[in-house]
């Protein structure tokens, strides 16, 4: 009698422990997915992003900002996308911190997309060289530990999931290249300029059918509040999260991946601050409401699938230096080099995702969007790293800013085309 007691007891055991070992492990065939928020507001007061003539520390918080991170599985691959609000991040930051987070989760730094809102509106994170003070360093080091731990309670919220994709249309933003009455070209407002309105919604779902996320990528600056603003914000992509989330629940991640958006604008913006009477500083949340509310009507019309593989691939391209006319200030860093740019893609499904480290003409995404042989095919930019402006090649005959300020020369636009046309046909 005792003996088949203690047989039943080992049995009992046995089966518990495979009980166990199966409700941790993913499924071999159906996707997972967990996403998580994590605030990234300074604590101490340091200099803004975004403003070159901006020196002071910021006065105070005006609206706090995030970082949001999506965490997809197929039981084999895992896919980390990545946003916060703040300007960017440097290849030197992109690779501590990645490494951070592989080592913590897991997932490869291949198939990390970690991207910025490129807010102007935030703190420095030393991207532009603005100065490393031991607050700025402080915080800098606060901002990787946080990515790593929003990605790693992504990672644990992983469950079974369905996901699809759709595309709206947003016309808040403007081609900002424009005449400046002296034949010349000038940042204002452009309506006879191209502008992607594309919005891309990506909906994940939980295996009841209740919302888990909803990514959004559209491209335009973070810029309705101007140079004199000292208050942290995070600008229209924090409003919009902020309208998303408190429409669809607290616990629904809205993630914004912006779009290749180098030469596109807000219609409000950019704008004094939040002190000065008729500074159209409302202009942030009109964008976010009128942005949030198209994503969730594209949302609703998604249907999500269970079933996919997940493949990513990166590339590092190197594009010839432009040569420097001697009348703008070239940075000491490039002289003699070429400009590096990390390329990425992530394949979930039939979704791409592509990463550029930069800020990509908007011609650019929309040619390479055209050309790819997936309907849903996004651009991320500010993604995995800083190369500054990347222009189209006519753009330099016309001039402007943003072609005075690219450190690449003519061509930059066949480079990212044709090599991310090529990693997508790899995946």
């Amino acid at each position: 009698m005792k003996r088949n007691l203690f047989k039943l007891l080992v049995l009992t055991l046995i089966i518990l422990m495979v009980s166990q070992v199966d409700m941790v492990a993913a499924p071999k065939d159906g996707l997972q997915a967990g996403a998580a928020k994590i605030l990234i507001t300074p604590r101490t007061p340091i200099p803004m992003s975004g403003y070159g003539g901006r020196k002071d520390p910021f006065k105070g918080v005006h609206d706090d900002i995030f970082a949001r991170a999506v965490v997809v599985s197929d039981g084999v691959n895992k896919a980390a996308i990545i946003s916060a609000e703040v300007i960017g991040f440097s290849h030197s930051f992109w690779e501590d911190c990645t490494n951070l987070i592989s080592k913590e989760t897991g997932i490869p730094r291949e198939y990390i997309l970690l991207s910025a809102v490129h807010n102007h509106g935030g703190p420095v994170l030393n991207v532009y060289n603005e100065g490393e003070s031991p607050a700025v360093l402080a915080y800098i080091k606060e901002t990787k530990s946080k990515l790593v731990e929003v990605t790693a309670t992504a990672v644990k919220n992983l469950a079974p999931t369905t996901i699809g994709a759709g595309k709206g249309e947003c016309k808040m933003n403007i081609n900002r290249r424009a005449n400046d009455g002296k034949g010349g070209i000038s940042l204002g407002m452009n309506p006879y300029g191209p502008c992607d309105h594309e919005v891309g919604v990506i909906r994940i779902n939980d295996a009841s059918g209740k919302l888990i996320s909803v990514m959004v990528n559209w491209p335009c600056h973070g810029v309705v509040l101007g140079p004199r603003n000292y208050l942290i914000t995070g600008d229209w992509p924090g409003a919009a999260a902020t309208y998303l989330e408190k429409t669809l629940g607290e616990d629904v991640i809205t993630p914004l991946i912006i779009g290749a958006s180098g030469d596109i604008n807000p219609l409000y913006g950019p704008h004094i601050d939040f002190e000065v009477t008729n500074s159209y500083a409302f202009g942030k949340d009109a964008i976010g409401e009128d942005l949030g509310k198209e994503a969730i009507r594209v949302a609703n019309n998604i249907r999500t699938n269970g079933k996919g593989k997940i493949s990513a691939i990166q590339r590092v391209i190197y594009l010839p230096p432009k040569e420097w006319d001697g009348k703008t200030r070239q940075p000491e860093s490039m002289k003699n080099d070429s400009l590096k740019v990390r390329l990425s893609a992530i394949k979930i499904g039939n979704i791409v995702l592509t990463g550029v480290s930069g800020e990509v003409f908007n011609e650019i995404s929309v040619k390479m969007r055209a050309q790819s042989p997936y309907t849903n095919t996004f651009m991320v930019t500010h993604c995995n790293g800083s190369s500054g402006y990347l222009v189209t090649d006519d753009s330099y005959a016309i001039g402007g800013y943003e072609p005075r300020s690219t450190r690449a020369k003519s061509g930059a636009e066949k480079g990212i085309i044709e090599n991310l046309l090529d990693m997508i046909s790899e995946l």
